[in-house]
């Protein structure tokens, strides 16, 4: 199966601002807010929230903005700032220059790993074209850890089943706080009189015929009465196989062609 490049969906990466001013995002430790009061240039500060969700600002002290959106506490600076007898009617205007509490990460095999911001709704595809998509060595089959309602759960999707033409396959909205990891692509080995022997990435079903010609096919010295496969058991104990062109390659099997003596 030809392998899926995730990596075209960076193209909404452009449609990602730096800037949230969203209804629907909380603020939290971290976030580095930008904040102006219309007509009073010396209230325009940018402030960090701090690990207790609260920011310093000029006149007022402390304020607590943790879990409230960026319009909640526009409203709540505009209210003491009223309140206290500082500003008659004040029009506050936040912004969140850096969010940093509203992550989740992207781990193993992509291009970019690490902690990426969610404003609002994204989905996985969404998630892994700002990662830079999936890097050569990954599988297409991706494993998504969330936590709701304190329930940690695991599962397992098969990006190939999202990106059909038929639209099947579930393409899930993602949270701050959830973990994507991108695994390696099972492997086989394959060696001996072959043209290019190596590693190379094993395909769903893939056959023994199918593995030879990913190797380059038989150098002039090998034989293909002369294949033998190296298998560990689930115990781990080596088995040394005679097989056909038509048995399936298993993950981690060794491929051996041996030379012609005729």
């Amino acid at each position: 199966m030809k392998k899926i490049m995730v990596s075209l969906c960076a193209m909404a990466l452009l449609a990602f601002g730096a800037i949230a001013h969203a209804q629907d995002i909380q603020l939290g430790a971290g976030d580095m807010l930008k904040i102006d009061v219309y007509g009073n240039p010396d209230l325009s500060v940018e402030t960090r929230v701090s690990e207790q969700g609260t920011i310093s600002y000029p006149l007022v002290g402390e304020v607590k903005v943790g879990g409230m959106s960026p319009m909640e506490a526009e409203k709540k600076i505009a209210g003491l700032l009223e309140s206290g007898g500082f500003i008659r009617k004040p029009h506050v205007n936040l912004v969140v220059t850096q969010m940093q509490s509203q992550q989740l990460s992207v781990l193993g095999q992509v291009n970019k790993p690490g902690r990426f911001p969610v404003d609002g709704k994204r989905s996985l595809t969404d998630i892994l074209a700002m990662a830079g998509g999936l890097n050569e060595d990954a599988d297409d089959r991706i494993t998504l850890v969330r936590t709701r309602d304190g329930k940690t759960t695991r599962e397992q999707i098969n990006l190939a089943d999202i990106m059909q033409a038929d639209g099947n396959g579930t393409n899930p909205d993602l949270l701050p706080g959830d973990v994507i990891y991108v695994s390696r692509a099972p492997r086989f080995y394959i060696y001996g009189e072959v043209q290019k022997p190596g590693s190379y990435r094993l395909e769903p079903g893939m056959s023994i015929l199918q593995a030879l010609s990913v190797g380059g096919g038989l150098s002039p010295r090998g034989t293909e009465r002369g294949v033998r496969v190296k298998r560990r058991d689930e115990n781990g104990v080596m088995h040394i196989l005679e097989v056909k062109h038509e048995d399936r390659v298993q993950v981690n099997d060794v491929i051996y062609v041996k030379e012609s003596f005729f």
